[in-house]
Parts: C-alpha cells; sequence; structure tokens
C-alpha cells in the first residue's frame, strides 16, 4: 500500500480549512468594505436630527433645592447622582437621579454611567420654573420629544412602549422604559425616548440596521454584537492563522523552485 506524502495531507488541511473559513472571510470583507464606505455620523443618523437649542438665558428657574425638598417630601433619598436641565415638550425640566434604599459599592463606583432601571438608582422629574414633580413622558409628550429631534419628521407609523427588549433589539443595553415612535421618513427612522429620564436616547434607522447587521457578523457575536471576546470568533481567528501558514507551507513543499534547490542539495550530499 502505497503511503501518502506530507504534501497530501497539506493540501487537505489548506483546502477544507478554506473551505470552512472561506464563508467567514466574505463576511469580514463585505462588512470592511461596508464600515469604510459609510461615514459613521450618518450611521448613527446625525444627519437626520435637528440642530440641538439652547435654553435662554433669560428664563425663570426655582432652585435644585426646592426639587429636592419636595422630593424627598414624598419618597425616601439617601444620596444625590446628579441634578442636570433638560427639554421635555419645549418647556425646562431638572431631571434629577438619586439611590433610595442600599446603595451597593457598583453602583457608587458606576456613577453617572449607572443605567436608569438599575433597582437602586431613582428618577424624578421636575418643572424647572415652578419645582413641581412631574410623572414620566405620556405617550403624547414622548411624540413630541421624538419629532423635536428629527429634521423631517413626515408622518408617524406607530407610538410602541417597550417595558423590556431582547439582546437582538436595536434599543439593546439602554434605559428602559422607553418610547419608540417610528416615521415613515426620513429612512424609515425610530425615535426612542426614555420614559422616565424624559430625554431622547437614539436614532434607528435603515443604514443603521444593515450597519449593525455586518457588525455582527464581523464580530461573531450572535447575541449582543458587542463581544469580541466570544469562543467562535477566537475559533476563527485560530482557524484562520492556520490557514495562511498551511498556505506559505504548501507553497513551500510545492515550488518547482523550491524543489530544485532541494535536488541539488541531494546530488551534492
Amino acid at each position: 500500500m502505497k503511503l501518502k506524502s506530507n504534501n497530501y495531507y497539506i493540501r487537505k488541511s489548506h483546502r477544507y480549512l478554506g473551505i470552512i473559513l472561506g464563508v467567514q472571510f466574505l463576511f469580514w470583507t463585505l462588512g470592511g468594505l461596508y464600515f469604510s464606505w459609510n461615514d459613521i455620523d450618518e450611521v448613527h443618523g446625525d444627519h437626520l436630527r435637528k440642530e440641538k437649542r439652547n435654553f435662554s438665558a433669560s428664563m425663570n428657574m426655582v432652585s435644585p433645592q426646592v426639587v429636592l425638598d419636595n422630593l424627598k417630601a414624598k419618597a425616601q433619598v439617601d444620596s444625590v447622582l446628579s441634578i442636570q436641565l433638560i427639554e421635555v415638550a419645549g418647556v425646562p425640566v431638572y431631571q434629577l437621579r438619586y439611590f433610595s434604599g442600599a446603595m451597593d459599592h457598583a453602583a457608587h463606583a458606576a456613577g453617572s454611567h449607572m443605567p436608569a432601571q438599575a433597582s437602586n438608582v431613582k428618577v424624578q422629574l421636575a418643572n424647572a420654573a415652578s419645582g413641581k414633580l412631574i410623572p414620566a413622558l405620556t405617550k403624547e409628550e414622548a411624540l413630541v420629544v421624538a419629532k423635536s429631534q428629527v429634521a423631517d419628521p413626515v408622518k408617524v407609523e406607530k407610538v410602541e412602549y417597550l417595558s423590556e427588549v431582547g439582546a437582538h433589539h436595536e434599543y439593546r443595553e439602554k434605559p428602559l422604559p422607553a418610547w419608540a415612535v417610528t416615521f415613515s421618513q426620513p429612512d424609515n427612522c425610530t425615535v426612542y425616548v426614555s420614559a422616565e429620564l424624559g430625554t431622547f436616547q437614539a436614532i434607528r434607522h435603515n443604514q443603521w440596521r444593515l450597519f449593525d447587521f455586518f457588525w455582527m457578523l464581523h464580530t461573531m457575536d450572535y447575541e449582543s454584537r458587542d463581544n469580541f471576546g466570544n469562543i467562535l470568533l477566537r475559533a476563527f481567528s485560530i482557524f484562520g492563522l492556520f490557514t495562511v501558514l498551511s498556505g506559505f507551507v504548501l507553497y513551500f513543499v510545492s515550488s518547482p523552485g523550491i524543489r530544485k534547490v532541494k535536488k541539488k542539495v541531494h546530488q551534492v550530499r
């Protein structure tokens, strides 16, 4: 029985590795092309948004202390995380984020990056002119906020209230609950507004959705999109290295020039 040469096994390994990895290499290439040919600001939807307006310096506001006192009268406030002046439906509003109840060390270390829905972080809105506490955004208020963000809102297709989203949702890892306002134009965009924070959170449109799809294929994280340390990506990276190395070895052992050199060395010996 004739034994098969090393060349045969190298070719076989290179061929199967190429088949296994070829499709993923194609996805990586297509994704890279799409990323490089698109303006990231347009992907984020900046071109669809109105220019941000500033507050007038002549407006009347009560002290944030008034809001804090009003809040203490109705709820337990252990410490204040932040107080921010925002606009809700054209009205200046204080957004007060505070800790109520036991505050763990992780929450304290996270600081202002803590999501609004964390169990021990509360949010309270208050009219900045009167200090009166106001509830979370209604559907009508969220619609006004969403329209104020889009440069040319043509027609509202639907408005949804989101209390939870899946790992694949385009509004993943954002504050909940939230209102999702979808416009038919421009670019079939959806504006997400946090009900408790009272603020715009994200705008998603067709260009972003395609970018997100290619990003998923690029990272090979089919659950949350952004985990570069997932096992699948690591495995394919190693297999890719083996494929490249086997290609170099295959060239070395099958090159006519290399074979001639080896033959001459053999003859000299």
